[in-house]
């Protein structure tokens, strides 16, 4: 019998829960897990080359230096094959830029097959807005964290091999948080033009420079717990969209943000944002009033051509589900 193992308070479910939760901590996780198990190799590669024959004695590379072009979160290189993967936590993908680093290896080692990966927590549909095919012509393909969590549920391998997978996928559902529903639900707010008289920062800047927000812990209508993803509106459209990466409950904002003035303030979410999402295309408000608070789901933000329809179809999506 198992006993129960907890960290820090928290219950642990999974090894790779030991490694951490940041975005380094999964690339590792999903590094390790390829090499040890060739059903999940396996899967990958035939999800990457498509109907081209794949290699599935890979080595795997993590964090490689290459000279003068940066550093490689996962490669996978066999006779034939050379795939580089480039992992992002959140509903961001890499930029052609940092990709374009990584296209010269891949030229150098001249395998049959190459190909660019960008994973991340995006759906296939918004990251094809913002990457291109192909890098110098060599291809360039998403592959989304739900989509690893599904092809770790095959039931062939070791028994080894199906508790390492079970452990990758509980992991997964953990650290982005893919179940549940809710997670994806974005919060937006409105962000005033001026600077408080409290603060060096105007409130663009706390959001643009310092990737911080904040508001009271409940009350007035502000979430008691804190939301995944933050979204921030002004001049009358969606302007920027940020995965929470971390929180604390403060009541002296000025001892985490020197360029607030000191002071008591009632029990207060501070936000660490992650890099902005930006819209695909100009969304505008629509039936909000100036200073009003939304909630929307992710991809509905991203997709209608108002926050206010966003949000009367997150509404219509919950009604229909419940």
């Amino acid at each position: 019998m198992q006993s129960e193992l907890r960290l820090h308070g928290q219950p642990i479910a999974s090894i790779f829960e030991l490694l951490g939760r940041k975005e380094n901590d999964l690339t590792y996780s999903l590094g390790w897990a390829l090499a040890q198990s060739s059903v999940l190799r396996t899967a990958l590669m035939r999800l990457v080359c498509g109907d081209a024959k794949c290699d599935v004695d890979l080595e795997v590379r993590l964090q490689e230096r290459i000279a003068g072009g940066g550093i490689t979160d996962i490669e996978l290189i066999g006779q034939t094959m050379h795939v580089v993967i480039e992992a992002k936590r959140g509903w961001v993908v890499p930029t052609e830029a940092q990709l374009r680093l990584y296209a010269p290896r891949l030229r150098r080692e001249a395998r049959r097959h190459q190909m660019l990966v960008a994973m991340s927590e995006c759906s296939d549909q918004f990251a094809s807005l913002h990457l291109p095919a192909n890098i110098d012509g060599i291809p360039v393909k998403h592959m989304s964290w739900r989509r690893v969590q599904q092809i770790a549920h095959g039931k062939q391998g070791t028994h080894a091999e199906k508790r390492l997978l079970h452990q990758l996928r509980q992991y997964l559902e953990r650290v982005v948080k893919m179940q549940n529903q809710e997670s994806n639900f974005v919060y937006v707010v409105s962000l005033g033009g001026g600077r408080p008289a409290w603060s060096k920062l105007s409130w663009k800047e706390i959001v643009s420079v310092r990737r911080r927000y904040f508001h009271p812990v409940g009350g007035s209508g502000w979430p008691k717990e804190p939301p995944n993803y933050l979204a921030f509106r002004f001049g009358g459209q969606l302007r920027s969209i940020h995965h929470v990466e971390g929180w604390k409950v403060v009541t002296d904002i000025h001892t985490e943000m020197p360029e607030l003035k000191p002071g008591k303030w009632n029990p207060t979410f501070l936000y660490t944002l992650g890099p902005p999402i930006l819209p695909p295309k100009v969304i505008k408000t629509g039936d909000i009033y100036p200073s009003g608070r939304v909630w929307a789901m992710l991809d509905l933000l991203l997709t209608c051509d108002t926050i206010s329809e966003a949000r009367d179809k997150t509404k219509l999506r919950q009604s229909s589900s419940d």
